[in-house]
């Protein structure tokens, strides 16, 4: 009996928290005076975003667990510190409203994460002399761009010494083939802001091919893999 009462704690437990982590999947935003600020929550991992329509104040991210009423955080880059510094975000749901208590800020949701392309995925090819070569990474070096259901936000870091090279971001469509960014913050260049690209994307066993020009107007064919 005392083994069936333990498994039965275990799984509610292990429930209980899985339906946490479930309702914070998505996009949540809080806007105070002209600073907006985004959260996404996708596939086992946080990233959050300050700007305004015409400057980029910062970001930070990484993979987070829910932990009662926790949002446990091992941050892999943060732009405003010299540190990195795991966080511990007391949170509430409420009526589509994410309260974070530590800092008293309401955030309503945008999108619940549900979407084709949605996740968070790491570049692994390019389309090199005729055809696709695969990128081998090496380092800790990394590029990756969460999507959620209408969200976007991509980041250029290295964990292992809080590197924080770059980041952009905003929403998204992908309809019939069709992708298309609308830039809201660009921290490289701000000018860059206001913009719309538009690709021509498909999903292939499980990788996404994303082809078209860049925001500088250069040709470009990659191949993006989820993170696991």
């Amino acid at each position: 009996m005392k083994k069936i009462a333990s498994f039965l704690l275990f799984f509610t437990l292990s429930t209980f928290l899985v339906r946490a982590q479930s309702a914070l999947e998505g996009a949540w935003m809080h806007q105070s005076g002209d600073v907006i600020t985004v959260l996404l929550f996708q596939d086992g991992y946080y990233v959050s975003a300050s700007y305004t329509s015409t400057a980029f104040k910062e970001t930070n991210g990484g993979p987070y667990t829910v932990d009662g009423s926790k949002i446990a955080v091992k941050q892999e880059f943060n732009s405003a510190r010299k540190e990195l510094a795991d966080e511990n975000i007391a949170f509430s749901i409420k009526n589509d409203e994410l309260t974070t208590e530590t800092d008293n800020k309401t955030y309503k949701r945008i999108d619940d994460g549900e979407a084709p392309l949605a996740g968070v995925w790491k570049i692994t090819g390019r389309l090199q002399n005729g055809k696709i070569e695969e990128i081998h990474s090496t380092g800790t070096r990394k590029t990756l761009k969460v999507l959620t259901g209408s969200r976007f936000q991509w980041f250029a870091i290295d964990p292992a010494s809080n590197f924080f090279s770059g980041t952009g971001g905003g929403t998204y469509t992908f309809e019939n083939g069709k992708y298309t960014e609308n830039i809201e913050f660009f921290s490289r260049d701000a000018s860059r802001v206001g913009a719309s690209l538009s690709f021509d994307d498909h999903l292939e066993d499980g990788k996404w091919h994303h082809t078209g020009l860049s925001s500088r107007g250069d040709k470009i064919y990659e191949v993006w893999g989820k993170v696991q």
